[in-house]
């Protein structure tokens, strides 16, 4: 017994006309009749009564097909369901994300992913970048939104550009500097500083870093947090200044968020997926980032 024959014995209960079933199934009608009786030999049992005047269905029949119509209907589920997951239309999707990709541009590209993939489940992770490279090569994560340069060699990884952004001072609101409209990082060269440790995220630690050696001085890095809302929350606590993604700067009133010169530091957001091993549907996530960034 195999799907065909199911199939005969649905059609042949549709129409209650062996012709008519054939003709619906694109076959000739010799044939049906011939998957109709080995059917019934294998059962044991006759499915369809005959009479020269017309056909139907016995009892053991009626069971038979309407359990046929349930299998059939399994099977077309899932060569349907195949297909989709083959195609990055269904499933899921495991997303690592730094924290301020949160703000940006994340948002933009779920609303559109979900609109175009209703049938992709999205599941997310705020993970520092070095974490994410783990992750994603212990294949635990299927694309990450992180900060590069990524620590160590990374040929296993591809990396797509996705966002471009100023740095910014973080201030808390009664600082000195407040209220200016920019200030020159060697404005900062005495203050201490909250920041992140640079093992979870050594690209965007070495750019902030680079950033105040031009204005002529190490930070002084006094306090450390993982997530960039809780460095925020810190600054805002009064525990010290910050240097921190354009994106980050979301307002609240215990903080000032001031553009700091030279304007030419630019810090990269970039989503990271395997070379070898995407899935479909982190594929069809990036194409869809990649259109919806581009400038």
């Amino acid at each position: 017994m195999d799907l065909k024959h199911l199939r005969a014995a649905v059609a042949v209960a549709d129409h209650l006309h062996f012709g008519r079933a054939a003709a619906a199934l694109g076959v000739a009608q010799p044939p049906l009749s011939q998957q109709i009786k080995a059917l019934e030999a294998e059962l044991g049992v006759p499915l369809f009564e005959r009479t020269t005047r017309a056909v139907a269905l016995t009892a053991a029949g009626a069971a038979f097909v309407a359990d046929a119509r349930t299998a059939l209907s399994m099977v077309d589920s899932a060569a349907r369901r195949a297909r989709a997951t083959g195609r990055g239309e269904s499933g899921e999707l495991t997303i690592g994300m730094v924290g301020s990709a949160v703000q940006h541009p994340l948002p933009t590209i779920i609303r559109a992913f979900r609109a175009r993939y209703p049938g992709v489940t999205l599941t997310f992770h705020v993970l520092p970048t070095v974490t994410q490279v783990e992750r994603l090569r212990a294949a635990a994560i299927d694309l990450g939104l992180l900060r590069p340069p990524l620590p160590g060699p990374a040929d296993d990884l591809e990396l797509v550009p996705v966002s471009r952004e100023p740095l910014v001072a973080v201030l808390p609101n009664d600082h000195r500097l407040a209220g200016r409209r920019r200030i020159t990082v060697s404005a900062l060269a005495n203050e201490p500083f909250v920041l992140f440790p640079r093992t979870l995220g050594p690209g965007l630690h070495d750019e902030i870093t680079a950033l105040c050696r031009r204005g002529g001085f190490t930070p002084d890095i006094t306090q450390e947090a993982v997530q960039l809302p809780t460095i925020v929350g810190l600054v805002a606590a009064g525990c010290g200044v910050s240097i921190l993604p354009g994106s980050a700067a979301q307002p609240r009133p215990e903080v000032a968020f001031v553009p700091v010169s030279p304007l030419v530091r630019l810090v990269d957001l970039a989503i990271a997926l395997p070379t070898a091993t995407r899935s479909a549907a982190a594929a069809n996530f990036t194409a869809l980032a990649r259109d919806l960034t581009r400038t």
